[in-house]
């Protein structure tokens, strides 16, 4: 019986821990991209115009969607770090949203495209992993059988 307990215990700590890397991957990710988006409002000669590509989109409109996405990864995150479930399930929707939304501008800042795609991408990875169990009261560990 201890021996599970233990166990559980342990699958608790690492389920915490991956809700917690979640959490902080996603408000990284969140917080660059509010970053890019008021770069891309404000001045949109920091970005490299391409030409011929398939896509094509106003900056400074492009601005304003990675600038909402940011603002929503983050106050997502916040809900990640409550392991909240509402903000599991919105925050790989969301982090889903930023990988695409990158996907899309890989022409126009190739760097920090890719490395949004990574972090957004990792987040996913923790937050579909860790499944964290609807606790109800705490109740206290059976006294061990000797």
């Amino acid at each position: 019986m201890t021996t599970t307990h233990t166990t559980q215990a342990r699958k608790q700590h690492w389920v915490g821990g991956l809700m917690l890397f979640a959490a902080v991957m996603l408000m990284i990710a969140g917080v660059i991209d509010i970053f890019r988006g008021i770069m891309g409002i404000a001045a949109d000669d920091v970005f490299v115009a391409t030409r011929g590509y398939v896509f094509r989109f106003d900056l400074t409109g492009w601005g304003w969607v990675t600038l909402i996405l940011g603002a929503v990864a983050v106050v997502v995150s916040l809900g990640l770090f409550q392991t909240t479930k509402w903000a599991r399930i919105s925050g790989i929707v969301i982090a889903g949203l930023i990988i695409l939304a990158n996907f899309l501008s890989l022409p126009y800042s190739p760097l920090w495209s890719t490395l949004m795609i990574a972090f957004a991408g990792v987040a996913i990875w923790a937050m579909c992993v860790a499944q964290p169990q609807e606790t109800g009261p705490r109740q206290a560990a059976p006294p061990p059988v000797g």
